[in-house]
């Protein structure tokens, strides 16, 4: 008996497509089911991580407690998908270009639990990441930086005031303070801008930039504080004035 083998070849490759295609419609049907709850101990844990050590709070508002400068993340996950949620948390800028929101450093486990807490009960969905886009120039300059980053709570002159200013449970900084800057050094400016307030024992809802901005951006900022106070830091923490050098002409 002579075998077609074209003709076994191509019933082979229905039969394969036949089969996978149950197994890819339920793949699809699976991302559409809610995220699994956490308990009770780890939903307060991340309360209380969103309260004392990470800096959402500061921006973000949950149940009626925090900033106003950027989305409310009450219900967040009924409104975005858990791939939404987790790629903002994880990269902001890759995820959504543009935006002011920094890449806060934390533990890898610290992540996983505040994404699984404002995830719980999202759906998961595809999420098109962007590619990061070139920083505008025109950002570059030390004032337009701090009207970008950081006058939402300080305020566009340094006076504490900024429009997400009153909805915070400490009033931010006052840069345009001179007697409160001249006790701060330059280095202490910066440390507080890449570090954000917690490692320097201040208020957790300041944000670190540290992984969002260049060290040359941060240190503009730093010379745009020194501007809005009209002051120079400590006398200690200022650079020594060079001697003054009188050779005295050899005799002859």
């Amino acid at each position: 008996m002579r075998v077609d083998w074209a003709m076994l070849l191509r019933r082979l490759v229905v039969m394969a497509v036949l089969c996978a295609a149950p197994r890819a419609s339920g793949a699809q049907q699976s991302t559409g089911a809610p995220t699994s709850p956490l308990s009770a101990f780890d939903s307060a844990k991340a309360e209380a991580l969103l309260r004392t050590r990470v800096p959402c709070l500061g921006c973000h508002a949950i149940g009626g407690t925090g900033g106003r400068s950027a989305p409310d993340l009450t219900h967040v996950a009924s409104r975005r998908s858990a791939d939404y949620i987790r790629a903002m948390v994880t990269d902001p800028a890759r995820a959504l270009p543009g935006t002011t929101m920094p890449r806060v450093p934390m533990p890898a486990s610290m992540r996983e639990l505040l994404i699984a807490y404002l995830s719980a009960g999202a759906t998961p969905g595809a999420l098109l990441v962007s590619s990061p886009r070139a920083a505008d120039s025109s950002l570059r300059t030390g004032a337009s930086l701090y009207a970008r980053y950081c006058a939402a709570c300080h305020g566009e002159r340094g006076t504490g005031d900024g429009p997400n200013a009153r909805y915070l449970p400490v009033r931010p900084a006052m840069h345009a303070d001179p007697v409160a800057m001249s006790a701060r050094s330059d280095d202490r400016l910066f440390d507080a801008v890449h570090g954000g307030g917690y490692p320097l024992g201040r208020n957790a809802m300041m944000p670190a930039f540290g992984e969002t901005l260049t060290r040359q951006e941060i240190w503009q900022l730093v010379r745009h504080m020194r501007t809005l106070c009209g002051c120079a830091g400590p006398a200690w923490s200022r650079p020594a004035p060079a001697p003054s050098i009188n050779p005295t002409p050899l005799r002859r």
